[in-house]
């Protein structure tokens, strides 16, 4: 294509897609949350007076946790509504399916959502960054922690799809290497109402600890089944390995307190996460933003940053270049970068749920434990399987 056909093409509007969650298990954890996110990232990009003179629109779709639909609805925006870029795509499955159609096509993918690590490991693309966090990384700070306070013998509680599949290898791998041992497993349906058969298989193995592979609604309903069981008051230790704020505003402190677990943002770590905080949480009905909800202002605003010095969207890969040659700057996850894999570096962070008595405002639900650096909060890049960085 001539410079000038290229520059003609992009005087269309620059066209983003939330692809997320909006009625289901992870409503909360993503969904009109994540939309808002992704709109405030482009009102603060406008407000910082770019160079880039093209409209930018916001559409959203519901996958409604089911690859076929994500996947349905990636193509309907890519073939017929111009949607250069696709952003959150919570649920690993969705994700993977997503990944193909956007590299297909050569667009972009922003997974700030989805968690497999997989993503930046055998199922890489050149045309995806995945921000956030993965399951190496939630797996690694609290699988470590825990056998090191002593839990060496665990049951894992897997939710039956992508995620939980990458996150069960994960967590056998980092225990083993850790000195643990895993006794046993069962995999649950997704969005499941009823944990009770599981529940009593993780007791009955005996292990110390009983960790749950699950998100959202169904991270809610264990917790609080496994409470009902008197599975913690017997002295198993539940350990919830994916873990968002909304999850423990559900539960409530005094369920849900002396968890631990991995996360890779908190509100209120530092000014700059208060500060933005203060200007989601009114427009997000008072509710405080999760990880994913930080995942998907902070991808989307570096995306736009590296849009506005290539000066062109239509090419995805070469946008995804553009991103990890720019260093990523923001007040959600302050100064970090993109590898040639496409994974986000930044910190990690291992948190505790305060007591109800620890609680001093709205919202205020953890303590932190340690920070993670990058180096050993994520899996190293020779290790993950993606093929096509050069070395």
């Amino acid at each position: 294509m001539t410079g000038l056909g290229v520059r003609a093409q992009e005087t269309k509007p620059l066209r983003i897609g939330v692809l997320t969650d909006m009625s289901s298990l992870y409503a909360d954890v993503t969904g009109p949350g994540s939309l808002l996110a992704a709109k405030m990232a482009v009102e603060d990009f406008q407000a910082s007076g770019p160079k880039m003179t093209r409209p930018i629109e916001i559409i959203s779709g519901d996958h409604m946790n089911k690859a076929d639909v994500g996947a349905n609805i990636a193509r309907e925006w890519i073939d017929r509504q111009g949607v250069d870029v696709i952003v959150d795509a919570p649920n690993s499955a969705v994700a993977l399916a997503v990944r193909n159609i956007v590299q297909q096509n050569n667009k972009t993918l922003l997974v700030s959502g989805a968690s497999s690590s997989d993503l930046t490991g055998k199922s890489c693309s050149p045309n995806l960054v995945h921000w956030t966090y993965d399951t190496y990384a939630l797996s690694s700070g609290v699988a470590r922690a825990v056998v090191e306070s002593g839990g060496k013998s665990w049951f894992l509680l897997t939710a039956d799809y992508a995620f939980g599949h990458a996150m069960e290898g994960d967590i056998k791998n980092v225990v083993q290497k850790s000195g643990g041992k895993v006794l046993g497993g069962v995999r649950t349906p997704i969005n499941t109402q009823d944990f009770s058969s599981f529940l009593l298989q993780a007791q009955s193995s005996k292990a110390e600890i009983i960790a749950l592979i699950n998100a959202g609604g169904d991270t809610i309903n264990s917790i609080k089944q496994a409470v009902e069981f008197g599975i913690p008051q017997g002295g198993q230790r539940v350990v919830a390995t994916v873990l968002y704020l909304s999850d423990v505003h559900s539960l409530g402190l005094k369920i849900a307190q002396g968890l631990q677990f991995t996360e890779s943002f908190y509100w209120d770590l530092n000014d700059d996460t208060r500060g933005w905080t203060k200007r989601f949480a009114p427009r997000n009905n008072g509710r405080y933003p999760t990880a994913l909800h930080a995942g998907a202002y902070a991808t989307t605003l570096h995306y736009l940053k590296a849009v506005d010095a290539l000066g062109a969207s239509s090419d995805g890969k070469a946008v995804v270049e553009q991103m990890k040659k720019l260093p990523t700057d923001d007040p959600l996850f302050g100064k970090g970068s993109v590898r040639a894999d496409g994974r986000k570096l930044h910190n990690m962070y291992l948190f505790e749920v305060k007591k109800p008595e620890e609680s001093k405002q709205p919202w205020d639900y953890y303590k932190l434990v340690k920070t993670i650096a990058p180096a050993e909060a994520w899996r190293p890049l020779a290790e993950g399987g993606c093929e096509f960085p050069k070395s």
